[in-house]
């Protein structure tokens, strides 16, 4: 099993909006209106999370003739644990503390 993704607020983001949407699939250009996110940051989070199994990612045909097919996105079981996990980190934020010089 791969290690937890580093939970970047863009990454956390993501993660609450495909989480908010679960069971349904989600498209990316819905993702990015949901985040604020823009292409350059969504695809690369998305793409990082399917590989490593938190997300399924799968092609649909475009209602609209002569458009192309797109990738519609859900969180997989492991997957919604994760963003649970992440919301969980979030709402309860740890404490930094200074000893030695050192951070904890």
């Amino acid at each position: 099993m791969p290690p937890r993704p580093y939970s970047s607020p863009p990454t956390r983001a993501v993660l609450t909006a495909l989480q908010a949407q679960y069971p349904a699939h989600t498209y990316g250009y819905d993702l990015s209106k949901a985040t604020g996110l823009k292409s350059g940051t969504l695809y690369p989070i998305l793409q990082r999370l399917h590989e490593q199994g938190y997300l399924d990612a799968e092609w649909q045909d475009s209602p609209h003739p002569g458009k192309p097919p797109r990738h519609i996105y859900r969180l997989t079981a492991r997957g919604l644990d994760l963003a649970r996990e992440r919301q969980n980190e979030v709402a309860q934020p740890t404490r930094v503390t200074k000893a030695k010089g050192a951070l904890t």
